[in-house]
C-alpha cells in the first residue's frame, strides 16, 4: 500500500467502505460518507474554477456539516482552508484577513452581510451555490496529481504579541503522521461517536475531523449554544450515543461545576481525552467517579505541533498531588527540555522550555517570515546538518518516572479559557484606544483571572466596550482596573508584581 499524501484519501477510502454510514450530523443536518464525499467535489469544482492551487481560501460560517463540507471542497480544489469564526467582532476577522489576503471567502446566506465588511462581493463564494455545482472531474483529477503532502492543508490563527494575530500553517504531511498515531494509540475504530466540541479554528477540532474521517467513525458536532446549558448538552450526548470526548479542559468543567453528571450521565462514552489547560484534580475525579469504566487521557501539545505532542493516560490507583503529568512524546516525535545555554535536561526537578522536532512540526507562519525564525530554529543540539525544532515557550520538568510536567510559561504568554494568548497583544490592543496612555495585562494562574491596568481618562464600563469590538471575548480582561501611574522596577520596566499588591490591597480595603 502506498504512502498517503492528501488527507481526502481518508474521506475517499471511509465512503468505499461505508457509503450509508453517518460521516457526521450537527443536529440540524446529516451527510452520509457518499454524501459529504459526493458534496466535497460539486464544492471542490466550483472553488477550483476561481482559485489556484495552495491559495488560502476562508470559510466565514458556524462550525456544521455544511462547514465541514466547505473545508473538504476546499482541499479537493488543492487549497487550504481557514475558518474566519462569526462569533469573533468583525474587527478582528478584519486583522486576520489583512495577513491572510484570501482571494475568495466562501460564506453562507446568513453571513454573506458579514462577509462583505471584509471583502468585496465579487471575492464571495456563497456555499449553497457552490454545493449545487457541477462536478468537474478533469480539473480536480488535475489539482490532485499535483498535490504534495507538504502543502498547506489548512491555517489557525492564534493571539500574536505584534498586535497582529499569527496564522499557523499545517500540512496534510503533519496530519497524515499524527492521525495515523492517534487512532491507534487510543483505539478509535468505525464503531465510534466522536462528540466534537471545540470550534472549528480551535486545533482540537482537527483530531475530532480527521480521526472520524480516517477510521469511518461518525462525527457529531455539538451546537455551540448548548455549552451554557449543561442539562441539554449532556441530553445531547446521550441521544446521539457518543463514545469519545476529545474536549478542551474547560469545557469539561463546565459540565461538573454545575453537577451535570448528578442530572444525567453520557454513559456510552469509553475515551475522554483533554487539553488546553491544567486539569483541575476535583473536577478530572467528578468525571471519573461519574465514568468509571472510560479511559481518561491528558494531552499537551500548541498548534504549532499539529495539535498535540505527549500524552499521559490517567492511571486510578495513582496519586496525582504533585499534578497530572503532560507525560511522554508521541511516536515519531521528540520532545526534550532545553535550559537556558541551550543544553539539553534530562535529570529530574529541573526546569527548562519544552521543545519538539519532528514531523508533526507546523510550516511556520503564514506571511511572517520573522516570527517563523523566532520560534522555528535550528536545534542547538545538532550542528551537522539543518533540523528545524519548534521552542514551545513552555517550561517543563521530568518526574521520577522521565515524564513531563507542565510549569508554566517563559514569556508574557498564558493559556486561558484553552486559548493560548500574548498578554502584549492586549496591552496594544488597549493602548491603541484613545484616551489611554499605559496599559498593562496580568494573568492570575490560581483564581484564573485576567486584569487590565491602565493609565488614562476613560471609564472603564466605555474600555470594555471598546475592547469588546476589536478583540475575542477571551482576550477582554475581566477585571480592568484604573492606575495613576505604572510602577516600575529598577529596570525602568512595568512592575507587574507591585501592580497586583496593590490592586490586591485596594480589594482588601
Amino acid at each position: 500500500m502506498s504512502r498517503m499524501r492528501n488527507v481526502l484519501e481518508y474521506l475517499e477510502q471511509s465512503a468505499e467502505r461505508f457509503p450509508e454510514k453517518s460521516a457526521v450530523t450537527d443536529g440540524i443536518c446529516t451527510y452520509t460518507y457518499k454524501e459529504l464525499l459526493a458534496y466535497s467535489r460539486k464544492i471542490g469544482s466550483g472553488i477550483a474554477a476561481y482559485c489556484r492551487s495552495e491559495q488560502p481560501v476562508a470559510v466565514l460560517a458556524e462550525k456544521g456539516a455544511d462547514t465541514l463540507a466547505a473545508f473538504l471542497g476546499i482541499i479537493q480544489a488543492g487549497c487550504f482552508y481557514v475558518l474566519m469564526n462569526p462569533e469573533l467582532p468583525i474587527g478582528r476577522l478584519e486583522q486576520v484577513q489583512q495577513v491572510l489576503q484570501a482571494a475568495y471567502i466562501v460564506t453562507d446566506r446568513e453571513h454573506r452581510e458579514m462577509a462583505l465588511q471584509i471583502v468585496p462581493e465579487h471575492r464571495i463564494l456563497c456555499m449553497e451555490e457552490l454545493m449545487e455545482t457541477d462536478e468537474n472531474q478533469t480539473l480536480l483529477s488535475e489539482r490532485r496529481k499535483r498535490s504534495i503532502d507538504t502543502a498547506p492543508l489548512y491555517a489557525n490563527f492564534t493571539s500574536g504579541s505584534t498586535g497582529q494575530p499569527k496564522g499557523v500553517v499545517v500540512s496534510h504531511r503533519s496530519v497524515l503522521d499524527f492521525i495515523d498515531i492517534f487512532t491507534e494509540l487510543f483505539g478509535i475504530t468505525s464503531e465510534d461517536r466522536i462528540a466534537n466540541q471545540a470550534p472549528f479554528d480551535f486545533d482540537v477540532s482537527v483530531k475530532d475531523i480527521y480521526s472520524s474521517l480516517k477510521t469511518g467513525a461518525t462525527l457529531v458536532i455539538v451546537p455551540k449554544q448548548l455549552f451554557s446549558q449543561p442539562a441539554p448538552l449532556l441530553d445531547y450526548l446521550c441521544d446521539h450515543e457518543v463514545t469519545v470526548m476529545i474536549w478542551a479542559v474547560s469545557a469539561l468543567c463546565l459540565i461538573s461545576i454545575f453537577h451535570g453528571l448528578d442530572y444525567k450521565v453520557p454513559a456510552k462514552v469509553r475515551k475522554v481525552l483533554f487539553s488546553g489547560e491544567v486539569m483541575p484534580p476535583k473536577h478530572l475525579k467528578a468525571w471519573m467517579d461519574h465514568l468509571p469504566e472510560a479511559d481518561f487521557i491528558n494531552l499537551y501539545g500548541p498548534t504549532e505541533i499539529t495539535c498535540n505532542c505527549t500524552y499521559h493516560r490517567i492511571d486510578r490507583n495513582r496519586d496525582y498531588s504533585e499534578g497530572v503529568p503532560v507525560g511522554k512524546a508521541f511516536p515519531n516525535e521528540h520532545v526534550f527540555l532545553l535550559d537556558e545555554q541551550d543544553h539539553e535536561i534530562t535529570e529530574p526537578d529541573k526546569a527548562g522550555e519544552i521543545c519538539v522536532r519532528g514531523t508533526a512540526l507546523a510550516l511556520g507562519y503564514y506571511r511572517m517570515p520573522e516570527q517563523t525564525a523566532e520560534h522555528f530554529v535550528q536545534n542547538p543540539l545538532n550542528h551537522c546538518y539543518p533540523e528545524l525544532i519548534y521552542r514551545t515557550g513552555d517550561l517543563g520538568r521530568y518526574n521520577e518516572y522521565g515524564e513531563i510536567l507542565f510549569g508554566g510559561r517563559k514569556d508574557y504568554q498564558i493559556k486561558y479559557m484553552g486559548h493560548r494568548i500574548e498578554l502584549e497583544e492586549i496591552e496594544r490592543a488597549m493602548e491603541d484606544i484613545e484616551g489611554i496612555s499605559r496599559a498593562c495585562c496580568i494573568f492570575d494562574e490560581k483564581k484564573s483571572k485576567l486584569y487590565g491596568f491602565y493609565v488614562g481618562e476613560i471609564e472603564k464600563k466605555e474600555l470594555h466596550h471598546r475592547m469588546s469590538s476589536s478583540l475575542p471575548p477571551f482576550m477582554v480582561p475581566g477585571a480592568l482596573r484604573k492606575v495613576e501611574q505604572m510602577p516600575l522596577t529598577k529596570n525602568g520596566k512595568t512592575d507587574r508584581k507591585a501592580l497586583m499588591e496593590k490592586h490586591a490591597k485596594g480589594a482588601r480595603a
